[in-house]
C-alpha cells in the first residue's frame, strides 16, 4: 500500500491511534439500532407478516433499504470514493453449496430464534435477555465455523466446492461481471441499471407503502448506514500504515469478535464490525428509553431457552458458511450486485418458512401447503 499523503493533523491522529474504525462502526451502529428499534425493522417479522397477514410493507422497507444501499454505493464506485473489488463478496470464488446450505441453516435458527442477529441485538438494546443469550452462541459458533473446529466442515463442504468464476471470465461474481462474461461484451452498468429499475418499480408500486413514512424512513437509513460502511473503512484504508479490511455492516462474525476482545485482549484496539455491534446496541437502547420500552425480558422456560441456543448456533454456522447473515448478503452484498446476495436470501427465506410451519403450524409439511392469510390490517 503506497504511503498515505494529504492528511490533516486530526485525522491523522484518528487513524493512527486506532480510534477511526471503531467509531466509525459505532456512529452507523447506533443510527441502525435506533432506526430499526423504532420502525420495527425485522427481517422475520417482515416475511411473517407477508405470510400469515399478507402484509408485504415490510419487505418493501428491506427492498428500499437494498435499493439505497445499492444505488449510493454505486455512486461511491462512480466518485472513485470506493472500490468493491476490495471487499471479499467479490472474491471469484463463489460458494455455492455455503450459500444454499448457510442460508438454510440460518433461515431455521432465525425462525427459532424470532429474529436475526441483528434482531437480537436491537432486542438486547431493549432489556432482552434472550437477545444476550442468542448473541454469545451465535458469536462463539461463528468463531467455531471461521477458525475453530467446525471450520473443517466448513472447508469440506464450501471452500473445496467453490466454482471458479474465472473459468467463465469473470473476474469477480457481481452480477455485471458474470453477465458481461457469458455475453462477450460490457453489460455492467445496464446491469445495475436494470435492478435498479425493477427494484425501485416493486417497492413504490404499493400505495400503502408509499403512504407509510416510517417504513420509507427505515429502509432509505438503514440502506445509507451500510453505504457508509464501505465509504468510512475504505477512507481508513487509505490513510493507514497497517492493512485495513474494507468492509460493511454484516452481524455474523463480529459479535465473536467482540466476545475475543472482551476475553483476550491483546492491546489492539476494535474494529469496524465490533464498533458497529456496539452501536447497534446503544442505538436500540436510545430508542426504548426515548419510548419508555425498556423493560427486563428472559426465557419463560427450559424449552424456549433450549430453542433460542439451537437457533443462535444455527445462525452462527450459516452465516459464515454463506458468508453473511440478513444484514451482510441481504444488504451489504447485494449493494455490490453480487450473485450470491440473491441465492443467500432466498435460501433464508426458505429456511425461516420451514422453521415457521414446525413452530406454528407443528410440522414442516405445512411449509410446502397454501397458507390461510388474514387481511392485512
Amino acid at each position: 500500500m503506497d504511503a498515505p499523503v494529504g492528511r490533516s493533523g486530526g485525522t491523522d491522529m484518528l487513524v493512527e491511534s486506532g480510534l477511526a474504525l471503531p467509531l466509525a462502526g459505532l456512529l452507523a451502529g447506533t443510527a441502525m439500532g435506533y432506526v430499526a428499534r423504532r420502525q420495527h425493522f425485522c427481517t422475520l417479522s417482515a416475511l411473517e407478516r407477508r405470510w400469515y397477514a399478507g402484509d408485504d410493507n415490510g419487505l418493501r422497507a428491506w427492498g428500499l433499504a437494498i435499493l439505497v444501499a445499492i444505488v449510493l454505493t454505486q455512486l461511491l464506485v462512480l466518485a472513485g470514493q470506493f472500490a468493491p473489488e476490495q471487499s471479499f463478496y467479490l472474491t471469484p470464488a463463489f460458494g455455492w453449496t455455503g450459500a444454499i446450505l448457510g442460508g438454510l441453516a440460518f433461515g431455521v435458527g432465525m425462525a427459532l430464534v424470532g429474529t436475526c442477529g441483528f434482531g437480537a441485538l436491537v432486542r438486547l438494546g431493549g432489556g432482552s435477555l434472550r437477545g444476550l443469550v442468542v448473541i454469545l452462541v451465535l458469536g462463539l459458533s461463528a468463531l467455531a465455523a471461521q477458525r475453530g473446529i467446525l471450520a473443517l466442515g466448513r472447508v469440506a463442504l464450501v471452500d473445496s466446492q467453490a466454482y471458479d468464476l474465472t473459468r467463465l471470465g469473470a473476474p469477480d461474481q457481481t452480477l455485471g461481471a458474470v453477465a458481461s462474461a457469458l455475453a462477450g461484451r460490457d453489460l455492467r452498468w445496464l446491469m445495475t441499471l436494470a435492478v435498479v429499475v425493477a427494484l425501485g418499480t416493486w417497492v413504490f408500486r404499493s400505495a400503502s407503502f408509499r403512504s407509510d413514512r416510517g417504513k420509507i424512513l427505515a429502509g432509505t437509513a438503514i440502506g445509507a448506514a451500510v453505504t457508509f460502511g464501505w465509504l468510512a473503512t475504505t477512507w481508513v484504508a487509505s490513510r493507514s500504515f497497517v492493512p485495513v479490511q474494507v468492509e460493511s455492516a454484516s452481524f455474523v462474525v463480529p459479535p465473536g469478535d467482540l466476545l475475543l476482545q472482551i476475553v483476550a485482549y491483546t492491546g489492539a484496539l476494535p474494529d469496524y464490525g465490533v464498533g458497529l455491534v456496539l452501536g447497534v446496541v446503544v442505538g436500540a437502547a436510545l430508542a426504548a428509553w426515548r419510548r419508555g420500552d425498556v423493560r427486563w425480558e428472559a426465557c419463560d422456560d427450559a424449552r424456549e431457552l433450549s430453542r433460542h441456543l439451537l437457533g443462535a448456533m444455527l445462525m452462527g454456522v450459516g452465516g459464515v458458511f454463506s458468508l453473511g447473515c440478513t444484514i451482510g448478503q441481504g444488504i451489504s452484498a447485494a449493494s455490490l450486485l453480487t450473485i450470491s446476495a440473491p441465492i443467500v436470501l432466498i435460501s433464508i427465506a426458505i429456511g425461516a418458512r420451514l422453521g415457521l410451519a414446525y413452530i406454528l403450524e407443528g410440522s414442516i409439511r405445512h411449509a410446502f401447503r397454501g397458507i390461510e392469510r388474514r387481511p392485512a390490517e
